[in-house]
């Protein structure tokens, strides 16, 4: 008999619904007519699944020996053994097993079913994953007792991930269809926290990844598949501007996507001698695609198209690069290996090189063309060579048939040689070919052979026709390719004004990517952008990129003048004259860029200036009205009991005197609220970071408050936090405050505190009207009162000066829904001992 199957949804966080996904699948095989039954599931109160278990049949559960458990029981193993049906469904396979079981984990007893040939359908949440126990303890503060083994669960023949965002699962757990009332709060404000959710989904969906990457290397190997998986950090995407663009481009993003933090960098490589250039709608094409993919493309001009890919690939710490099979026809190899196979030998042990395989490959590129004005060294080079020894070598053929071809043929064949030679290298190897062919044609070809001498009239005019076309097509043909590169030059000079065109109108280029982009383009060493505020000033430098970028004109190879007082400096090489044209417009656009940040630090400045004149305004409304009010209050009281025509009775006194004291204290309030939000302005708190209890410094806040108006719970085991207790005590006030003026009467406030890992939590919780989400940040700006506040309950400071308190600690403030109505602010700050928190809804820890 073989072994049975296991299949197990994996939940990501309890109560995303694997026991009802279970009994789902159980009921669909029932219906299939299988023979499955319920061995154990655990329906924990929750009616929808718990109806699941209506029409399955169920395997009564054992009470262990000594009646450890009662009431509960265990899964009976025997009876499953005894009963042997096709499908056992088993809840819960990381549960620990009562003493006297028959196995002390539950894993274990389904190891047994699976011995036995019973298939099996389980449960089990990532928490649970023993590899996960300490991940899952950083994220959420709970360990985790009761786990299985990981590979338990990797050697199951299905897994099935069960999940739900943060979001959904917070909801369907505050309407209570997960635990009971009285355990939601609880649940929402420790365990369920949306960070908490967050990384603990992120952990269940790369665990599950890597299971699936299992299950392709075993399909891999049974299939003998021997490409390698390629998982790189940045990949350099050559791109010619042919249409294997596109595919490349997209085979590096699946590649990019199969790691973390992969990134593309699309280059396109632009001789300085004017190379042919593709079609610009193709690499504009290819631009935007880069661009969708979350990529970046780079337009980069060299001479030697492998050299300038590896230095931009080195340059920008690349550890792939990416390129396509080559275009060109197996004849076309005689001028060169090519620039994969070049890249892939010059590499190096640094740059991994994966030539990628498309539908253009050897489909042809056409003939050679001319490079540039001038024409570069290798293809001047081969110019001479085929104007030179090509008539030679032509020669030698000729005069070695038999029969010999006519002297016309010989003419027309020479001819040829020197329109290649004009092709190759231009006008002056044309030149040659046809002084050499017509010396040979003479020499070797024309009666009387061996001599310079022409006998027949006819054939000298040959040769001077001859000469004369020679000279005629290769000044045609060099002035055409000359115009040629002329144009694609122009073109790559159109492609870069257009990105420096875009760059303004979108305002996305910063001044150091411009200056990257100067240094990639023109392949510099270091680009500085200098900067003076009159003739007899020092140069400053405003930006720079590379080593040692220049500190003044001097030390740059290169200097472009933008105006009176700025300058683009630029070290690496001398630049010829066509290229200062493009340079001017880079450095036009580097002084705009300079002058755009410039004006957004002053309207930063401005913006400063205008939150502080709004705030003085606000503090002159505040002083005006809500600090003359209880002023008000007191000078009526005292003028009442100093009034001699009055007898008052003691009660009275009593009365107007409680009224000075309450308006002494109103007005005391206001008066620190506005003292500390002018420190926080000015910058002037300055903490005093101690360890401290909650139990003390946070009883000693709630005095300003009315007795019975707050519940505190802050158990006695919670751990010690790193705060400036006198900030604190001002923050919780505040808060609590705050919580009170908006709770139903006779509705306590709830001040609870937990540890969360390396964080402390103080919980402010209220029934009140609550906040809605378009609100919650804005009521902790200053001078901010919500809904229908009434003058006179405050100058809107409290929230404002309690986040101010709390994140000068390293702590932070935040505003949530209270489950059912209300709002809970949260208060984190550090335990002592830890790392500050980063956000009140991220976990302090996430480990992926």
């Amino acid at each position: 008999m073989g072994r049975g199957k296991l299949r197990i949804y994996l939940g990501a966080a309890p109560g995303v619904g694997k026991t009802y996904a279970m009994l789902s699948e159980a009921h669909r095989r029932a219906e299939r007519g299988t023979d499955v039954v319920v061995a154990l599931a655990e329906p924990h109160g929750r009616r929808r699944t718990a109806a699941l278990l209506d029409g399955l049949e169920r395997i009564p559960r054992r009470e262990p020996e000594g009646g450890a458990g009662a009431g509960a029981g265990e899964m009976d193993v025997a009876a499953v053994l005894e009963r042997r049906p096709a499908v056992a469904v088993v809840d819960e396979l990381a549960h620990t097993n009562a003493p006297g079981s028959r196995n002390p984990k539950r894993w274990k007893d389904v190891e047994e079913l699976l011995r036995a040939g019973i298939d099996v359908i389980s449960t089990v949440n990532i928490q649970h994953l023993e590899s996960l126990g300490d991940v899952v303890e950083s994220i959420t503060g709970v360990r985790q007792h009761e786990t299985v083994p990981d590979e338990v669960v990797r050697r199951a023949d299905q897994i099935e991930l069960v999940d739900m965002s943060p979001e959904a699962l917070r909801r369907r757990m505050a309407h209570g269809n997960i635990y009971a009332p009285d355990k939601v709060d609880a649940a929402l404000s420790n365990y369920f926290r949306p960070g908490n959710l967050t990384a603990l989904r992120e952990l269940a969906l790369l665990w599950t990844a890597d299971r699936v990457d299992e299950y392709l290397q075993q399909y891999r190997s049974e299939h003998r598949i021997r490409s390698t998986w390629q998982a790189r950090e940045r990949i350099v995407v050559g791109l010619t501007g042919g249409p294997e663009g596109r595919t490349l481009l997209r085979r590096a993003a699946r590649v990019a996507a199969r790691g973390s933090g992969g990134e593309i960098l699309a280059v396109h490589i632009s001789p300085s001698t004017g190379l042919a250039y593709p079609s610009p709608k193709e690499l504009a094409v290819q631009r935007t695609l880069v661009e969708d993919l979350g990529g970046t493309f780079h337009h980069v001009i060299g001479d030697a198209v492998p050299a300038a890919l590896l230095d931009f690939a080195r340059g920008v710490n690349a550890t792939q690069i990416l390129l396509g099979s080559s275009r060109r026809k197996p004849w076309q190899y005689v001028f060169g290996p090519g620039v994969g196979a070049t890249v892939a030998r010059e590499s190096g042990p640094d740059l991994d090189v994966h030539i990628v395989t498309h539908e253009e490959a050897a489909k042809g590129r056409g003939l050679p063309v001319p490079r540039g004005v001038p024409l570069g060294r290798s293809r001047s080079l081969a110019g001479w060579l085929a104007g030179i020894a090509g008539p030679v070598l032509l020669t030698v053929v000729l005069t070695a048939q038999h029969p010999r071809p006519e002297f016309a043929n010989d003419v027309l064949l020479y001819l040829f040689l020197t329109v290649l030679a004009a092709l190759l290298g231009g006008l002056l190897p044309a030149l040659a070919a046809a002084t050499i062919g017509t010396v040979l044609l003479n020499y070797f070809f024309t009666p009387p052979v061996r001599t310079l001498t022409v006998a027949d009239p006819g054939n000298l005019v040959s040769m001077v026709v001859f000469f004369a076309v020679a000279v005629s097509v290769a000044s045609v043909v060099d002035l055409a390719a000359r115009r040629t590169q002329q144009a694609a030059r122009l073109r790559a000079e159109s492609q870069i004004l257009s990105f420096l065109a875009g760059g303004v109108l979108r305002g996305e280029t910063s001044l150091e990517a411009l200056l990257e982009r100067v240094r990639e383009t023109f392949g510099m060493d270091s680009v500085a952008l200098l900067e003076r505020e009159s003739d007899v000033e020092p140069w400053s430098r405003a930006g720079g990129v590379g080593p040692a970028p220049a500190a003044c004109p001097e030390d740059a190879d290169v200097d472009m003048p933008v105006g009176d007082h700025m300058m683009l400096a630029l070290c690496g090489r001398v630049l010829p004259a066509a290229d200062r044209r493009v340079l001017s417009a880079f450095a036009a656009q580097a002084v705009a860029v300079r002058d755009r940040e410039r004006l957004v630090g002053e309207a930063e400045q401005a913006r400063e200036l205008a939150e502080g004149n709004r705030i003085r305004t606000a503090l002159l409304a505040a002083v005006s009205h809500d600090l003359r009010t209880p002023l008000a209050g007191i000078k009526a009281a005292v003028t009442s009991l100093r009034s001699e025509d009055v007898c008052w009775s003691e009660e009275d006194e009593r009365e107007l005197l409680a009224g000075i004291e309450d308006g002494a204290d109103r007005l005391d309030h206001l008066v620190g609220n506005l003292l500390d939000m002018s420190r926080l302005q000015t910058g002037t708190v300055t903490p005093l970071i101690r360890d401290a209890d909650l139990d003390e410094v946070v009883p000693v806040a709630l005095g300003g408050v009315p007795d019975g108006s707050v519940v505190l719970d802050i158990p006695e085991v919670l751990p010690m936090a790193a705060v400036d207790p006198g900030l604190l005590e001002r923050a919780v006030a505040n808060i609590v405050e705050n919580a009170v003026k908006y709770s139903p009467e006779g509705v306590p406030v709830l001040v609870a505190a937990s540890a969360l890992g390396e964080r402390v939590e103080i919980r402010v919780v209220d029934r009140g009207p609550g906040v809605p989400d378009t609100g919650k940040e804005r009521i902790f700006e200053p001078f901010q009162r919500y809904g229908d506040a009434p003058r006179g309950a405050g100058v809107g400071l409290g929230l404002a000066v309690a986040r101010g308190f709390a994140e000068a600690m390293g702590g932070t403030l935040a505003a949530e829904d209270t489950p059912g109505g209300g709002m809970t602010m949260v208060l984190t700050v550090r335990a002592a001992g830890g790392r500050p928190p980063c956000r009140p809804d991220l976990p302090a820890t996430v480990t992926s």
